[in-house]
């Protein structure tokens, strides 16, 4: 059918497939250049979400290093950089009680002076209204469906998604078919797990001179407390419980202003049980004696989840393919230690735009087919400086949490990030899962409605929403696995590493044997991107649904 749908095209010296920090930083310098040297040039942003934000999800805190490099008058372009960063802690906890590390023990990386705890969201949107003053062409509500090619194999752009296609593939009476974008050069900044990206590394085997990424699920929830457990600027980060001392993960509780506090958890995806559900290990985390006191008399606001890149320098693919360049967390640049992405991302794209504005300005008819210089300028740049002195955090953790932390203080505090090693990952996150004769069953306990709470509710607040009658986005390469393989060997794993209550097992009616079938409830589905990691069949393939669908996040 596609191949006989006249579709229109549109062509611009650069394309950025991504409404993230990466992707918007790009575009703003992309412009800036221009202006500078008083040339034009066409640059296009499309952004899956219904608006710039709508998918943005992080703690966050923002080290404001690449903003003031990017936009030095932001305070007085009304950033939404509201709350610096006060006091901040670090607890290891027990199931009843807490030790919090001296200052003094604290790895310079974490340190978070100078800082500022922000919406991310927010800040994106407000970095989407400074592109379109500089003249970006923003499209948010449209998907970037696949990689287009040029007849030497380059990338040509990509080709945005069909609308008003009905759930059995074929055209209904709303279809509009998507567009083709070209462009000299496209930069995909999707964020972490991008779909295209995926496949761009496989095409151009990005990875193959690189360790395989680790990723972690961070889930947050916005909530109004109470204000006299409010302390503006405060920072708190926990390790320890709810968690076993071999899964990695930890939490991190955010004082925002009007009486917000940001509280998330992530569970690095490398754990082994499959019983284990970060959903309720995020859940059980809030109901710690020293956490608990925070939301007593609160009310929660939104709820999120969103997969992150924690495999640092040793898991960075080549960035550059011919006709096109990976940035941000589409790349893996979130620094580790620092619990920071943004900066990075930023920074990345920033990058990126230089080398294209470089080689569209030596020659605007056929720049060069490749954009060497942008893997120069990383390598050259505090980004790179950066994620070399963290790359040893993470996989310091393989051998649990206090040997991890003991390796850990001797890399970051004693060392600084310069030891004359580098520790290797080992697996692929699909890899890790035991299987369920080898695993103790975890039992949660049941949500009180008022601290904790259940999936549906939880992604209710996410305002999650899909057009129901379009093609499930999350497809299977062989419908038989998750009986015969996920629930036969790991009891269906899908059911809890999902946090939006997406994959459930249920009696299949067409058999009269009381054996079960697996029911994917794609309309919850939050574009965490989990299931694509962890499935230990790698039989689950996230793909885009249509524009627009998804998560709506007014804060996050």
């Amino acid at each position: 059918m596609a191949e006989e749908i006249e579709r229109d095209v549109m062509e611009f010296d650069v394309l950025i497939v991504g409404g993230g920090p990466s992707g918007l930083s790009a575009a703003i310098r992309l412009m800036q250049l221009a202006q500078e040297s008083e040339q034009e040039i066409s640059v296009c942003l499309v952004e899956k979400g219904s608006e710039i934000g709508a998918h943005i999800l992080s703690g966050a805190i923002l080290e404001p290093t690449a903003l003031n490099e990017l936009i030095p008058d932001w305070k007085e372009k009304g950033a939404p950089l509201n709350t610096p960063v006060g006091a901040e802690k670090i607890m290891f906890l027990s199931e009843t009680g807490a030790v919090s590390t001296p200052q003094m023990f604290m790895p310079p990386a974490m340190h978070n002076h100078g800082n500022y705890i922000i919406s991310l969201g927010n800040f994106c949107r407000w970095l989407g209204e400074q592109a379109e003053a500089l003249g970006v062409d923003v499209y948010p509500g449209f998907t970037a469906a696949k990689t287009l090619y040029n007849a030497d194999g380059s990338v040509k752009g990509i080709q945005t998604g069909d609308m008003g296609i009905q759930r059995d593939g074929t055209p209904g009476p709303q279809y509009e078919p998507g567009m083709e974008l070209h462009a000299k050069y496209t930069f995909f900044a999707e964020g972490c797990r991008g779909h295209l990206g995926k496949a761009l590394k496989a095409h151009f085997d990005l990875e193959k001179d690189v360790q395989p990424q680790t990723y972690g699920i961070g889930i947050k929830e916005l909530w109004e407390i109470d204000p006299a457990q409010h302390q503006p600027g405060l920072v708190v980060h926990t390790a320890g419980w709810p968690l076993k001392p071999d899964t990695y993960g930890g939490s991190f509780l955010y004082h925002l202003e009007d009486n917000q506090v940001a509280v998330g958890f992530v569970v690095g995806l490398d754990y082994k049980n499959p019983y284990l559900s970060p959903f309720e290990e995020f859940q059980r985390f809030k109901t710690h004696p020293k956490i608990r006191a925070t939301f007593e008399g609160g009310r929660r606001i939104s709820y999120g989840a969103r997969a992150l890149n924690e495999g640092g320098l040793q898991c960075l693919p080549k960035l550059t393919f011919p006709g096109g360049v990976l940035t941000g967390c589409d790349a893996g640049t979130l620094n580790m230690p620092k619990i920071k992405g943004t900066h990075t991302a930023m920074k990345s794209g920033m990058l990126a735009a230089e080398a294209a504005f470089e080689a569209l300005q030596e020659n605007a008819e056929s720049p060069a087919a490749e954009l060497t210089a942008f893997t120069e300028k990383f390598n050259n740049s505090w980004v790179y400086d950066e994620l070399s002195a963290a790359r040893n955090v993470r996989p310091s953790f393989k051998w649990g949490l206090w040997v991890g932390t003991l390796l850990t203080g001797i890399d970051q505090v004693l060392l600084r990030g310069k030891a004359p090693w580098t520790l290797q990952h080992g697996h692929s996150d699909h890899e890790t899962l035991v299987h369920k004769d080898k695993a103790a069953p975890i039992t949660y306990p049941r949500p009180d409605g008022k601290i904790t709470f259940d999936k549906l509710s939880s992604v209710f607040l996410s305002g999650t929403n899909h057009e129901e009658d379009q093609p499930i986005h999350l497809t299977l390469k062989d419908a038989s696995v998750p009986v015969a393989t996920n629930l036969a060997l790991y009891d269906g794993p899908e059911q809890r590493f999902c946090p939006a209550g997406v994959y459930e097992y249920v009696e299949d009616e067409s058999k009269q044997d009381g054996s079960q079938r697996l029911q994917i409830n794609a309309q919850n589905c939050v574009h965490c991107k989990t299931c694509d990691i962890k499935d230990p069949t790698q039989n689950i393939v996230w793909v885009t649904p249509e524009g627009g669908g998804g998560p709506n996040y007014p804060n996050m």
